[in-house]
Formats: C-alpha cells, structure tokens, sequence
C-alpha cells in the first residue's frame, strides 16, 4: 500500500515543483528520530530529501511528538508557562521555547497567506 504523500511539497525554493502540493513528485526514502517515526521525503523532481516535518514547528524537534503537542494544545487553551510544564512534565522553558516556535511559525504562515489575500483597492 502506498503512502499518502498529497499533503506534502518540496522544499527547494529552486525545484520547478516546490511548494506544489499533490500526488506523484515525493517518495519516502528513509526514517529518522528515536526509534524512527519521521519520514524522510525525496522530491521526483530536483532529488531534494527532507524531512516530513520541515517547514512545520516540530522541525528538529526533540520531544516526542505526544508530549510537543501537549505543549502547544495547553498553551493554545490559554493555560499558563509554569501550569503547563507541570501538565507535560517539561521546563518552563521548553514552554517558552515551544511557544516562540509555534508564534514564529503562525506569523510566517498569517503573512504568506496575506501577502496573496486580494487587495481591497
């Protein structure tokens, strides 16, 4: 069975494909991590490899995935630093660390997605 690889893209800002989503240019190559859950994705077309996590705020992450989206879902419920290292059983400043990348990473997607957004002109 082959795996769903629609969502993805390539990376390359050089490869004629990059940033297209859809079936057919990514292939899995390879795993990565502790006990190898992420996959590693080669573009078809520009033989770039990747990381199914790149461009996302898990990129070289190195919490288990569960406990980096424990995280974020109690800081996106409004909870506190200090309460949510106790929840997850992490720092107060993975939290802070986390929630950088994460503000960092919707800032840059909120700005894509305007920069295309039509003008009221």
């Amino acid at each position: 069975m082959e795996e769903d690889l629609s969502r993805f893209c390539c990376q390359d800002p050089n490869c004629p494909d990059s940033g297209q989503r859809g079936p057919g240019n990514r292939t899995v190559c390879g795993h990565s991590g502790t006990a190898r859950p992420i996959r590693l994705l080669s573009c078809r077309t520009c033989k770039a490899r990747f990381s199914e996590r790149k461009g996302t705020p898990l990129f070289r992450c190195c919490l288990p995935e569960d406990k980096a989206l424990d995280v974020i879902g109690h800081l996106a419920d409004r909870n506190g630093v200090r309460a949510t290292a106790r929840r997850v059983g992490v720092t107060p400043n993975t939290v802070v660390r986390y929630a950088r990348r994460v503000g960092e990473h919707a800032q840059r997607l909120h700005d894509e997605l305007v920069a295309f957004s039509p003008s009221d002109l």
